[in-house]
């Protein structure tokens, strides 16, 4: 555990690009051991989630614990290590009740965003995101949902600005859930143009990804188009989620000047 001094600094813009590239090379470090964790990290959301109205609670209060199993997972790829299914559990072993409390914090502003892009939308987003209205009910006129959406996202922007830092924090520092959301948001605006740059980044890459995609979706029959995106969801998503997570990594290690052989 890598407790002691809380001190972020300032790195430069094109950092943020480099996580992205940091993050892609932790998952080629140990391809089939981030293959099995996200794999298992899906199924175990999906099928929380499928419980009615308390899953989808439930799963927003782990996020910050499950986060801490990622981030233990790309300092194990960091190092060269193996990548076990068994990080995914450490949250729940580093300062839990802690972690639910940042849990608490995510929950709050999470569906807070949505239920607020209700003043853009009105309620068409959240409908569509709780499984509240049948799929033949849910319309978009006028980008009315596009609008919501972009609410949603400028409403989580402090809460992700809270935590994005903050279980690593409390779990690796020994800092408490107040001092570490507020360290957290510290450090994310001290290297704000950085987080743009990884963010244009990210934007760049899911455009080229969705390009590539369209693509391939033009060049099947008609009748197989739909079926073919949807055997593509997940592929993709174990692809990118490792490389997300280890940017994620990659972030933290930078921001606190994390040593090198460490």
């Amino acid at each position: 555990m890598d407790r002691g001094a809380v001190n972020a600094r300032v790195v430069l813009p094109a950092r943020g690009l480099a996580w992205l590239a940091e993050g892609w090379r932790m998952f080629r470090a140990a391809p089939f051991g981030w293959l099995a964790l996200v794999f298992a990290y899906l199924m175990g959301t999906m099928l929380l989630s499928a419980v009615r109205l308390v899953g989808p609670l439930a799963v927003a209060l782990l996020v910050p614990a499950l986060s801490v199993g990622f981030m233990a997972a790309s300092r194990a790829a960091w190092r060269r290590q193996p990548v076990e299914l068994a990080m995914l559990a450490a949250g729940f072993r580093e300062r839990l009740p802690a972690q639910l409390v940042l849990g608490v914090v995510y929950l709050i502003g999470f569906f807070g965003a949505i239920f607020g892009s209700a003043l853009a939308d009105g309620g068409a987003l959240a409908q569509a995101l709780l499984g509240a209205a049948p799929q033949a009910e849910v319309a978009d006129p006028g980008g009315a949902m596009a609008a919501g959406l972009l609410l949603s996202v400028l409403l989580y922007l402090p809460t992700m600005m809270l935590l994005w830092f903050a279980p690593v924090l409390v779990a690796w520092h020994g800092v408490g859930p107040a001092k570490a959301l507020f360290y957290s948001a510290v450090a994310f605006w001290l290297n704000l143009r950085a987080f743009v740059v990884y963010a244009l980044g990210l934007v760049a890459a899911l455009f080229v990804i969705i390009g590539a995609l369209t693509l391939l979706v033009a060049l099947l029959p008609a009748g197989a188009a739909a079926a073919g995106v949807q055997s593509m969801i997940l592929p993709l998503a174990l692809l990118l989620l490792p490389t997300l997570f280890g940017s994620y990594y990659a972030s933290y290690r930078d921001v606190f000047g994390i040593p090198e052989s460490t």
